[in-house]
């Protein structure tokens, strides 16, 4: 992809004057009305919002550069370039994960006022399911998320990914397979946030018990600090009394002087933890009837960035000194 790229415009019109001082359409009327779903499918592609917003970026000028006359459907054509980019930008993001240090966990995006992400439905947006994806072919994931995300139908996803028809249903039916076969029942968000509230309690007090009474029995616990934060665990942690020992172990300095503000991001709750006003993690959790099954910390200031506590819905910020 490009180093330097031409911001994208912020005009809403699309009508502008050339060198003649004629009018002419740029494009930009049909890119902006579409921009949310290619952000969207960028983002459940790639888990990163940076590499999403750099991928809509590249179909702009892609945009600019396409004899726009001859386009039927602009946003069909506008999200099939994107999809198309993201399949191929997906190797060389593999390749780059391979070599991550430590865990490696989505970029989270905030939800508060888009809790579905451009997409007709929430699907494929939580932490989970978004590693799960991860494991994915990256044309069996497009295949899922146009299908379960967004609606398209197979006649739809097949000129998307020039195959037939019927191998669309069979990619998504393997990918629905592939998401079921590694995902338990879902805790209702309100009992994932219960759950994510009592935990933070638990872990703050250092209490192994009640830790171990909210783990599912085969909890994981992943740190992703891109190996640039000492704090972050450099493998994940699992199993009940491992996952809970290892919280008691730190919480004596973990928790002393930092505030905690409760958001949403990728549809679900977490809680940021700061310190002196600057982000230092973002935790949540993924919790079925049997308990909390993964804890998930996001520690790399870069995936933070993005995370604005004003922009974000926030309850209660609390101040902890011990």
């Amino acid at each position: 992809m490009a180093m330097a790229k031409e911001p994208l415009p912020r005009t809403p019109s699309s009508a502008r004057l050339d060198a003649n001082g004629s009018e002419y359409d740029d494009g930009l009327s049909a890119f902006a009305g579409a921009r949310p779903r290619l952000f969207g499918i960028a983002y459940r592609m790639l888990g990163s919002a940076a590499e999403a917003e750099d991928i809509v970026q590249d179909v702009w000028l892609r945009w600019q550069a396409t004899d726009r006359s001859v386009v039927e459907n602009p946003p069909a054509f506008l999200a099939t370039t994107t999809t198309r980019m993201c399949i191929s930008f997906s190797q060389s993001a593999k390749s780059r994960r391979e070599t991550y240090v430590g865990p490696w966990l989505p970029e989270p995006v905030d939800t508060s006022n888009d809790p579905s992400l451009g997409a007709e439905r929430g699907e494929a947006l939580g932490f989970a399911i978004l590693l799960l994806l991860e494991k994915l072919p990256p044309t069996e994931r497009a295949a899922y998320i146009l299908r379960e995300a967004f609606d398209y139908s197979h006649r739809e996803i097949a000129d998307v990914l020039q195959i037939e028809e019927e191998n669309s249903r069979q990619l998504v039916s393997r990918a629905r397979k592939h998401i079921a076969d590694g995902r338990r029942t879902a805790a209702s968000s309100e009992e994932q946030r219960r759950l994510l509230e009592a935990f933070i309690k638990a872990a703050k007090n250092g209490d192994v018990a009640a830790l171990e009474a909210l783990f599912a029995e085969d909890v994981v616990s992943y740190s992703d600090g891109g190996g640039v934060v000492r704090t972050a665990a450099r493998a994940p942690v699992s199993g009940r009394e491992r996952v809970a020992k290892f919280y008691a172990s730190f919480a004596w300095h973990f928790w002393a002087g930092v505030t905690l503000s409760w958001v949403e991001t990728n549809g679900q709750a977490a809680v940021l933890i700061s310190r002196d006003g600057i982000p230092g993690a973002l935790g949540t959790i993924d919790a079925s009837p049997q308990g909390i099954n993964q804890i998930m910390w996001i520690m790399r200031p870069s995936k933070l960035a993005a995370i604005s506590t004003d922009r974000l819905k926030i309850r209660e910020p609390e101040r902890h000194d011990q």
